[in-house]
C-alpha cells in the first residue's frame, strides 16, 4: 500500500506515522520519505484500518 501525507514534513512526522501503523501491525513494514510525503506499507492490517489510524494520529492520507 502506499499513501500520501500532505502533513508529514520531517522525520518526527514520519516517526509519528509509523508508530500509528505499528500500533494497529507491529509486524508492519513502514517506509516514509517526507521530502516526497509518500509512505509505503507492507501489513496485514487493511488499507482502511491503516488509513483510520493515520487520521487519528493527525496525518490523514490524501484521497487517491
Amino acid at each position: 500500500m502506499q499513501f500520501h501525507i500532505d502533513d508529514m514534513t520531517c522525520g518526527g512526522c514520519a516517526r509519528t506515522v509509523t508508530k500509528a501503523i505499528q500500533m494497529i501491525d507491529p509486524t508492519a513494514s513502514v517506509v516514509t520519505d517526507p521530502p516526497t510525503r509518500l509512505v509505503r506499507v507492507q501489513s496485514s492490517a487493511s488499507e482502511e484500518q491503516i488509513v483510520t489510524a493515520l487520521r487519528e494520529a493527525g496525518f490523514p492520507p490524501r484521497a487517491r
